[in-house]
């Protein structure tokens, strides 16, 4: 966390910055530390995973001349910071006064300046104040796995992992209109957006410049480009199926790196399993995690225990029960920060707390679908194909067609997409709410706010590419770093443990923007080549096994146990400035009557009333349990 006075009065700030790394000690329980001059303010909670003997942080590091020229808090790992030591040695001279990875940052940036962004391999978002240039330079990773907040105020700037503890320099959250009407279609506040309107986020692979007094500059330096090559002949694809095994199991040897156990995250699908299975080449006894439910078709329990024993690692199961779901809701969208609408949430928070009573660090498999082409709905340009080749006239027409057509008639949506154009029907993994469905219950609808605005920006950069990289593309600046990445660190770091994501590295991403189409989707699969290339790494039984996402028993638990508790959410809350209270309850009264499924839209209404309730009103006061880890893991 961080604060730069605009004033020349950072001293002025050190108390709420200690409040503010209160707020966030969840994040780093081991030890807590502090600096500032007069124009900054610096606090930083550690988690200690490399060199934990000295790497302490705020850290300060200068060259001989100027051994305290910098100071830097840097919240992540680097995975390439031995061979960065060495280059820096070997090219400058560089003097290490740790054993650490965060000190690769700020010798790179002293000798390369900004262009060390681009040398880091990792998940990272960090702050260098050099005391010479009276400067702030700060960054966060390419693909957003870390967060990084931010908030101007009439004295200064704010950074922090937390939106919660920017509140203490910029009191009581207020709800940004447009964040809210964003969230309620999208499942999510898309970047660099927060729900809170004093509070924005600095967006993936983008650094930044501040200066006392001045806006902060911001630039992009990492975007990611498909470039699919054209259908390889059977030599080449032994050579793709190769390259694509070797650079995964590369990537998760650097993500192996610690001075602390590393376990896996393990589902019934195939990304995980394969980070599971590469990790236990470099760690024999790796321990796996997994969660589910007591409901059947509702846990994937038995596959990834079945995984485990083919693996031959030792698995650790947590099943979550609906009373948990619900007691725990409240505390979980406070360490959220903004709210996010996904059930699996919840189940992860669970599989997390069990994880890290074993280890202080796991790898997951988030990132695969986005890169190699795993979501079904990638599929649709396949079966649309016939439509979307029509003449635009045509299209309109069939569009409208199934726009009239009753509720539950078969074909109807697909007549209705198929006559959009692909920026207008695609925005995502997850629609909550049509544009036209909230006129009734969002009390600040307006018809000027669409998920365009989302998406947009990201298909203007993809014009003229093939429909399927383009929805990937999409999705790397929308859905996974909103919706993927965020439940990932949220839930893992509120047990204090950290999760790492060996596909979404820069390296695997060089290879797999180059898979040709045909390679990613098939009629019948999706991960096409990644399941090729897997197949002597990962067991059988999952290797082509179809793409569920994690199931959660959601549409049950509103129309039964969970029925009462929600509408005890909706009558209390105190928020019918934006939520027309009699319209969510009669979605909920239609779900529990069984007229239509509209689990994910009143679980998006519930998630946004609890996050008002706790942070705008203080109505809701979740019971925060302070970490403590008396284990050393």
């Amino acid at each position: 966390m961080g604060f730069l006075s605009s004033k020349g009065a950072a001293a002025d700030r050190v108390e709420a910055i200690a409040a503010g790394m209160q707020c966030a000690r969840h994040r780093g329980p081991d030890e807590a530390g502090t600096w500032n001059d007069d124009d900054i303010v610096f606090g930083f909670n550690r988690l200690s995973i490399i060199d934990i003997e000295t790497s302490h942080q705020p850290l300060r590091w200068g060259p001989p001349e100027s051994p305290d020229r910098y100071a830097l808090v840097f919240n992540g790992e680097i995975y390439n910071y031995l061979e960065l030591r060495e280059q820096l040695t070997a090219e400058f001279g560089a003097k290490f006064a740790t054993h650490g990875d965060g000190e690769s940052i700020v010798v790179g940036f002293h000798h390369w300046g900004e262009k060390v962004v681009e040398k880091l391999r990792g998940m990272f978002a960090f702050l260098i104040w050099d005391t010479q240039d009276r400067t702030v330079f700060g960054a966060r990773d390419p693909f957003g796995i870390k967060p990084l907040f931010t908030a101007t105020t009439p004295d200064g700037v704010g950074f922090s992992s937390e939106a919660k503890g920017l509140r203490e320099l910029t009191g009581t959250a207020a709800v940004d209109p447009t964040a809210l009407q964003h969230y309620l279609v999208l499942q999510y506040v898309p970047e660099p957006e927060s729900m809170d309107k004093a509070i924005r986020r600095v967006e993936s692979g983008t650094c930044f410049v501040a200066r006392p007094g001045e806006p902060v500059v911001y630039r992009r330096y990492f975007t990611p480009v498909f470039a699919p090559q054209p259908t390889p002949t059977v030599s080449d694809q032994d050579r793709l199926y190769h390259e694509i095994a070797e650079v995964l199991t590369d990537s998760v040897a650097a993500h192996m790196r610690a001075d602390v156990t590393v376990g896996s995250f393990l589902s019934g699908g195939i990304d995980s399993t394969a980070i599971a299975a590469l990790a236990k080449r470099y760690n024999p006894d790796l321990i796996t995690f997994t969660t589910g439910f007591d409901r059947d078709g509702y846990s994937e329990i038995d596959v990834a225990a079945e995984s485990a024993a083919a693996i031959g690692v030792r698995h650790v199961v947590k099943k979550v029960t609906a009373q948990e779901f619900m007691d725990t809701l409240p505390l979980i969208v406070w360490y959220l920060d903004d709210p996010v609408a996904d059930p699996a949430l919840v189940p992860l928070y669970f599989v997390a707390q069990e994880a890290r009573k074993h280890v202080k660090v796991v790898l997951s498999g988030e990132g695969a679908d986005e890169l190699f082409g795993g979501y079904n709905i990638y599929r649709e340009p396949l079966s649309l194909d016939r439509i979307t080749r029509l003449p635009s006239g045509l299209r309109k027409g069939l569009a409208s067609l199934g726009r009239a057509l009753p509720e539950g008639f078969r074909g109807k949506d697909m007549l209705r997409r198929g006559g959009l154009d692909l920026t207008d029907r695609y925005y995502g993994n997850a629609r909550i709410f049509r544009e036209e469905q909230l006129a009734g219950l969002l009390k600040t609808y307006r018809s000027d706010v669409s998920f365009h605005d989302a998406t947009d920006p990201a298909y203007a950069k993809s014009e003229g590419w093939d429909p399927i990289s383009r929805m990937q593309h999409v999705d790397l600046f929308t859905w996974l770093r909103g919706d993927i990445l965020v439940k990932a660190d949220k839930m893992t770091m509120a047990n204090s443990l950290e999760l790492r994501v060996p596909f979404l590295d820069t390296r695997v991403f060089d290879v797999a923007r180059k898979v040709a189409t045909a390679e990613k989707i098939t009629k019948e699969t999706s991960k096409y080549a990644l399941r090729r290339a897997l197949k002597d790494i990962v067991p059988a039984h999952v290797l082509n096994r179809r793409k569920l996402g994690f199931p959660v028993p959601i549409r049950h638990y509103l129309a039964e146990e969970a029925y009462d508790w929600a509408r005890d959410i909706i009558l209390s809350a105190q928020a019918e400035e934006y939520i027309d209270t009699a319209a969510a309850l009669a979605l909920l009264e239609a779900h529990k009557a069984g007229q239509a499924d509209h689990s994910r839209r009143i679980w998006a209404i519930l998630v946004f009333l609890i996050w008002h309730g706790i942070f705008v009103t203080g109505a809701i006061t979740p019971a925060v349990p302070e970490p403590v880890y008396p284990v050393k893991l």
